[in-house]
């Protein structure tokens, strides 16, 4: 196909190309970088990028796919990865996702979906979706965030995201911790949904889930703006908490939350306000030096706010 390039017109060249995913060889791009002709060299300079972040997506994808490679050659033919979404938020479930491929697959775009916007998020599901041999999701609701803590509501939440696949996995990848409870084999990686394939790809099938979950949920109670925020501290739903208190689905056991309630004492208001609009180091010093003379008028949870908020504060400076 190169070896024609230089029998076409401008015009052909560029409809040849017109499509994102049209291939560009080395080759192709060695005959058009030796044409004369003006209107090549700049279709030229355009796949020349096209190429390299092709490439450098390949690349990418490589290495996200290494340890299913290895899995799959191996014979086992159900990886399972595994990824919860919802940890941080003050309200909300966690949910988990499962997600099982058949050997072999590959779908470029697929990354931690924390750093694909909503359109990106929205088209990878679709993709895994159609791949996928199995997908499960798993949720830990509220009561049980409240009951067994944030950390361990999220292990229940993937082993039940695995409990609901439709075929058992053969072998299991997951974000950072070890599931208890499976039976099958596990390996843990640390940012796994940044660096592997089907740990990234259940990162996006659980936030689009979670995501669809927060705005039914956001119908149920309009006065917090769930649509918008999906549960998260931002300033908008710290606001809603003060002006209408926690609602049904807030995890009323995260002490922010009683933070923002009001339920802590005067004097920790005081400091947390001062620490808020402290510019310079020597007022930190004097809040700090403050601080620990005033300790046991604190709570203990209070305290270990207020030195959180001042260590960030000394950070910042």
């Amino acid at each position: 196909m190169a070896s024609t390039l230089t029998r076409l017109s401008i015009a052909e060249i560029r409809e040849r190309y017109a499509r994102a995913d049209a291939p560009v060889t080395p080759q192709a791009l060695n005959k058009l970088k030796r044409d004369p002709r003006h209107g090549v060299r700049q279709i030229y300079a355009a796949l020349k990028k096209r190429y390299e972040r092709d490439s450098a997506e390949r690349t990418r994808l490589d290495a996200m796919l290494n340890f299913e490679r290895v899995l799959w050659r191996a014979g086992v033919q159900h990886v399972a990865g595994v990824d919860e979404v919802g940890m941080g938020p003050l309200a909300g479930p966690v949910i988990a996702a499962a997600v099982i491929f058949p050997a072999h697959t590959e779908l470029a775009g697929i990354d931690d979906s924390k750093r694909l916007d909503l359109e990106q998020r929205l088209d990878a599901e679709r993709r895994i979706r159609a791949a996928a041999t199995a997908i499960g999701i798993g949720v830990a609701e509220v009561a049980e965030i409240d009951s067994v803590n944030v950390y361990n509501a999220g292990l229940l939440a993937m082993r039940r995201a695995l409990g609901a696949l439709p075929i058992p996995p053969q072998h299991v990848l997951v974000d950072a911790r070890t599931i208890p409870g499976v039976d099958a084999p596990q390996n843990c990686f640390n940012k796994g949904d940044g660096i592997d394939f089907s740990i990234a790809a259940a990162s996006i099938v659980a936030k689009t889930h979670r995501d669809r979950l927060m705005d039914e949920l956001a119908a149920q109670f309009p006065l917090y703006g769930f649509e918008r925020h999906k549960g998260y501290s931002t300033p908008e739903h710290q606001a809603a908490i003060r002006a209408h208190g926690p609602c049904a689905i807030h995890r009323t056991s995260f002490t922010f939350i009683r933070e923002l309630c009001g339920e802590y004492s005067p004097l920790f208001y005081d400091f947390k306000g001062r620490l808020d609009v402290a510019a310079a180091r020597a007022d930190l010093q004097a809040l700090d030096d403050e601080l620990a003379a005033c300790a046991g008028a604190l709570a203990e949870h209070e305290q270990r706010k207020l030195r959180l908020v001042l260590s960030r504060r000394w950070k910042a400076l």
